[in-house]
């Protein structure tokens, strides 16, 4: 293996080590992947407008969520079943991310406890969620996130069925036998079972509510003082809900092109959401983030953070604890530069006039 000098590298060194069961399930989309690859594209039709003749001798990449001070606005995003990438699964990832001084999302379908994360030492943790058809589940797993100092829900509202990946059909999808949904191991419903096309999809189709509404966020809120933020904003409509709904934010989100084919890439959605919140609850982004220069443009287009998903469980499969804390510092390393190089010294400095995107290239230009 030679140097690692970006994130993308990683795919590759995980597609060789991984089963291709457990390769496929972390790297594919939903049908076409059409959005799987617009996800990454539509960052390549933004172009910067750099200023120049700016000190930038000192560069503060430093940020706040949630109330909470973290070292930079690049955070990990919930992936499921981490010990398939590998053994330490996602102790490794909690590790990772503590040392970064940045935000790891436990997902509900995680392969490690919220206790047992927690076990890892101290660090900002939000837990994401699915809410099951049985709320007595969904009470007692946001009681032991809390118990276990996770400080923030993330929940998905873009799954009340779960998209046709057809990787997992052709490969019969299950969680391997000598792992379990950690979270659930006590309930009976750790255990997936075999299908006759995608384990997991069977699974979600009985356990998950499909009646899940706003009215549900409402709930959530009557059982927990967590911040919640909804994960699964595409559209100007559903941010405004999410606003009046008492969503503490929101997370503009396509659950990495997985669900619903044929959605835009989130980097193309995200300022429709952004305008659509007044800037009364903030705004993330996860879904392609591949480089600094990504995260740059996420933060000119209005959003306060973005998460990463893939590249951690690429890095993760590669090198364990080490994989994650490279992916970590590489993009920290290019979002620095390109801050220096657009003449930026804190994220306050990012403006959208750093950025011209495919929109602003078709409209008429002012004359200056």
């Amino acid at each position: 293996m030679g140097e690692i000098t970006n994130v993308t590298e990683y795919e590759a060194i995980a597609k060789q080590k991984l089963p291709k069961m457990v390769y496929d399930y972390y790297a594919s989309g939903a049908e076409d992947e059409w959005t799987l690859k617009e996800n990454t594209e539509a960052f390549s039709r933004i172009l910067f407008r750099p200023r120049i003749l700016i000190d930038v001798s000192k560069i503060d990449i430093t940020t706040t969520v949630l109330g909470f001070k973290i070292s930079m606005p690049i955070m990990i995003a919930p992936s499921a079943m981490q010990k398939m990438a590998h053994p330490d699964g996602e102790y490794a990832t909690a590790r990772a991310a503590s040392a970064a001084d940045t935000i790891m999302t436990l997902s509900s379908w995680a392969t490690s406890s919220v206790e047992e994360v927690a076990s890892t030492g101290p660090g900002i943790r939000f837990f994401q969620l699915y809410v099951y058809k049985d709320r007595k589940v969904v009470e007692q797993l946001v009681r032991r996130a809390e118990r276990a100092g996770f400080k923030a829900i993330a929940l998905t509202v873009d799954t009340p069925r779960l998209g046709r990946r057809e990787a997992d059909i052709k490969n019969r999808f299950v969680l391997p036998p000598y792992l379990t949904l950690k979270n659930f191991e006590g309930l009976d419903l750790g255990k997936m079972d075999q299908a006759n096309d995608s384990g997991l999809a069977s699974y979600v189709a009985g356990q998950i509510d499909r009646t899940l509404s706003w009215k549900d966020v409402k709930w959530l809120q009557s059982i927990t003082s967590l911040p919640i933020l909804v994960k699964g904003v595409i559209t100007a409509e559903d941010a405004r809900l999410a606003v009046h709904s008492g969503a503490a934010g929101i997370i503009v989100s396509n659950h990495g092109a997985r669900q619903l084919d044929y959605v835009p890439a989130t980097i193309s959605a995200l300022e429709e959401v952004v305008t659509a919140a007044q800037g009364r609850i903030p705004v993330y982004l996860d879904g392609g983030v591949r480089r600094g220069t990504d995260v740059f443009k996420a933060l000119a287009l209005g959003a306060a953070g973005v998460f990463i998903g893939r590249p951690v469980v690429f890095a993760l499969a590669a090198e364990g604890e080490a994989g994650v804390r490279n992916v970590l510092r590489m993009l920290r390393k290019e979002f620095e530069l390109t801050m220096a190089l657009s003449g930026c010294t804190s994220l306050a400095d990012i403006s959208r006039s750093h950025i011209l995107t495919e929109g602003d290239r078709l409209r008429p230009k002012p004359r200056l």
